[in-house]
């Protein structure tokens, strides 16, 4: 299938390793121009030279989310070089694993700036651009703790719970503009996050590092735990020509892991 994004700029936040870079290359090999950002340029660097070697095209950009005043910035760049971003695909670091009870206020402010607003302000950043030409895909990577919340991470699940309300405003506010807005969420994909994850749960029960893992493995129906090519493959396709009729969605890459409707 041609999923026409070729020679379509992408921007891929936290796209030096985990679901960003994964996400990154993917673009990179249909063709698009990938902008791969991340707080360690280093990491991002490593992603760009791995796109650049297939014969791919990109860019590396140093990224805070947590600072909003790059967001201007960091686009006129990406801007100079590529032209607007047709694909902004909105993927954040996680919070620490903490109770959603007993958090101090600067704590929420701190991952509300970098997980929310930031997402936020880059969008709104990018629409205008995308208005123009007809045509856009936003896509924000969630968590599975988005429909289940997941016990002792408290702030992820009600901060990025707060992207979902807003992808879907969104979705209706810009579908006549060509443009499409859609959550996606990983259920446990194995990147070097979940791996953290199952260290500090297995810490906190005095078990093995294994032992919670194959726990973990056991409730996922699949019986693994998923590739972060196969969110990759994912994302690239919401970001195509043939999806432009899948707007205002949650999908789910779980594994059959979540077990609500």
């Amino acid at each position: 299938m041609d999923l026409q994004v070729n020679e379509r700029t992408a921007l891929v936040m936290g796209g030096g390793g985990g679901l960003g870079s994964a996400i990154a290359i993917t673009l990179a090999q249909e063709g698009a121009n990938v902008v791969v950002a991340d707080i360690d340029l280093e990491a991002a660097q490593k992603t760009l030279e791995v796109i650049e070697r297939a014969g791919g095209k990109g860019m590396a950009l140093a990224w805070d989310l947590g600072d909003l005043a790059q967001v201007e910035d960091n686009i006129a760049v990406i801007e100079a070089r590529f032209g607007g971003v047709d694909i902004l695909v909105n993927n954040t670091g996680g919070p620490p694993p903490t109770p959603v009870s007993g958090q101090a206020a600067a704590l929420w402010q701190k991952h509300f700036q970098s997980m929310v607003l930031s997402v936020i302000a880059i969008t709104d950043r990018v629409l205008p651009g995308m208005r123009d030409r007809q045509w856009g895909r936003i896509i924000t990577s969630t968590s599975s703790g988005v429909v289940a919340p997941i016990p002792n991470l408290g702030l992820s699940n009600a901060l990025r719970l707060s992207l979902v309300g807003w992808s879907k405003t969104l979705a209706r506010e810009v579908a006549r503009d060509g443009i499409t807005s859609n959550i996606i969420l990983p259920g446990r994909i194995a990147t070097e996050r979940i791996r953290f994850l199952d260290r500090k749960k297995a810490e906190r029960e005095g078990r093995s590092v294994e032992e919670v893992s194959r726990e973990s493995t056991e409730s996922i129906p699949l019986g693994r735990y998923g590739e972060p090519q196969e969110y990759a493959d994912t994302v690239a396709f919401l970001a195509s020509g043939p999806a432009s009729y899948i707007t205002g969605s949650v999908i789910r890459v779980d594994g059959g892991l979540i077990a609500s409707i």
